[in-house]
């Protein structure tokens, strides 16, 4: 039997690097062109493990927020490797 995957992955460095250049959530939400919710942002945030999609919709407003940033997902997220 397989072990349950763990979705609660800890405070995730976009939490940090959020943090440090002063971008809210809501300024995700209100630059994104993809339909980001403020849960979504606070779930990445906090480590819920979010899917590929919610990543890149994440992913692609912090680009927007900050174009001088160059942000990756791993940049963003450290979920692989962990279940």
């Amino acid at each position: 039997m397989d072990t349950p995957q763990s979705y609660d992955m800890g405070t995730q460095p976009l939490d940090e690097i959020m943090t440090r250049l002063g971008v809210s959530n809501d300024e995700l939400v209100r630059v994104s062109t993809e339909q980001l919710t403020h849960k979504m942002v606070q779930k990445g945030r906090k480590g819920r493990r979010l899917t590929l999609n919610v990543q890149l919709k994440i992913l692609h407003a912090l680009r927007i927020a900050r174009p001088d940033g160059n942000f990756t997902l791993r940049d963003l997220f450290n979920y692989e490797g962990k279940s």
